[in-house]
């Protein structure tokens, strides 16, 4: 069974073929166009290439199409992609300006392209469905909560591989296993030890932080937007709710140009002043520029403190998983994160954690009573699997 999955932007589009024949899983071929004025040229670009790999002699041996979608109203899980549920994601276009528009335009390239292929979403907001009631709801009129106004948390491809991978690691196998079948059966019955504890830091372009008890979140740092939870690279992150209609009615601002500067001139861009890259934000700060140095601080100081409410959450903590462009590669944001905890029992190794990037591996110290880590991303894996355990439990199988 071969299965496509396409990262949908508004000028790109990233793909990865995973062949599971035989009971293995393997990554055949990856690719990507950058600059795409038309989704379907970029299709029979990305087809095209994988027939001349020799990876598929047609559509045809694609048995389906995998996205990572982000949100749609009354809609979570892996589910088949219908005009339904791309009409449900439209009615997000508001929360999700930057994702829905051109994951909902590329679809419709591929159903065109693909007509007798499935398309299967994993939507971002599956990993939380079993998230406590109180994670999930904002102190809103019960109305209001039935409108969507709640906590969805999002990234859950990426902390929902943290959680499976993080407890194989820490061998726990039972809880491994719990997260594999989630989607399919529901999270089922507690593990053997109903113990493990990991908080799992996805740190890129676009952050956020998920407390995952036994296998499953119980919340995620995002919200009802991806615009909340820790500063992203140019959108705010967490924001007192009086702020939007201080700026209208005292600032004489429209609330178009008020959320055009929180979803695009704020963040790590707005801190600093102009840079959202870390790498630039680092580079500007050993110049001198304080406001690139705050810029750094800010997200650190977010970090901690969602990490220390997950970990008072769980009543304590095993491990702290970095992931992410950011989680795998910049020792210097891991350090600050992890300094002068040693009274918790977190202890990190400074050599591994300066040495180590984009590569799986332990960096805490051997007497720490809390493992570090670093586990590198792999989002399309996630919806590969469970879009061919879709497929599987469709057919019975």
């Amino acid at each position: 069974m071969k299965i496509l999955v396409a990262n949908l932007g508004s000028t790109s589009l990233k793909y990865r073929l995973f062949d599971f024949e035989g009971g293995g899983e393997r990554q055949l071929a990856k690719g990507g166009f950058e600059r795409v004025e038309d989704h379907s040229s970029a299709i029979d670009s990305c087809l095209a290439g994988l027939k001349q790999g020799g990876f598929v002699r047609s559509a045809s041996d694609v048995a389906a199409v995998g996205f990572k979608t982000i949100l749609a109203r009354g809609v979570n899980g892996c589910v088949r992609l219908d005009e339904s549920v791309l009409a449900a994601m439209e009615a997000c276009y508001g929360l999700a300006p930057a994702h829905n528009p051109p994951y909902v335009q590329g679809i419709r390239s591929f159903a065109k392209k693909m007509p007798g292929t499935p398309l299967v979403a994993l939507f971002e907001t599956s990993f939380y469905q079993w998230a406590p009631p109180a994670a999930l709801r904002y102190a809103v009129p019960g109305e209001w909560h039935e409108w969507g106004v709640r906590r969805w948390g999002f990234h859950g491809a990426s902390h929902k591989y943290i959680a499976e991978r993080s407890a194989e690691m820490l061998g726990r196998q039972d809880v491994a296993e719990r997260v594999r079948q989630l989607y399919v059966s529901g999270p089922g019955s507690e593990p053997a030890k109903p113990d493990l504890r990991v908080i799992s830091c996805h740190l890129g372009g676009s952050s956020s932080i998920t407390g995952i008890l036994n296998g499953l979140a119980i919340g995620n740092s995002m919200g009802m937007s991806p615009q909340s939870g820790l500063p992203q690279n140019n959108r705010v992150g967490d924001l007192d709710s009086s702020a939007v209609p201080y700026l209208i009615r005292e600032k004489g601002m429209t609330v178009e140009q008020v959320e055009k500067i929180l979803s695009k001139e704020s963040g790590l861009k707005g801190v600093s002043g102009g840079f959202n890259d870390v790498r630039d934000l680092q580079e500007q700060a050993a110049r001198g520029n304080g406001q690139a140095r705050l810029a750094m601080d800010v997200l650190i100081h977010s970090a901690r403190h969602w990490i220390g409410s997950y970990a008072w959450q769980m009543n304590g903590l095993d491990a702290l998983v970095f992931t992410g462009g950011i989680g795998e590669n910049d020792g210097a944001i891991r350090r600050g994160i992890c300094a002068n905890l040693e009274n918790f029992g977190l202890l990190l190794d400074d050599a591994a954690n300066d040495r180590t990037r984009r590569e799986e591996a332990v960096i805490s110290r051997s007497d720490s009573k809390i493992k570090i880590m670093i586990i590198p991303a792999n989002e399309e894996l996630v919806v590969a699997r469970e879009v061919k355990r879709h497929l599987q439990a469709k057919r019975g199988k």
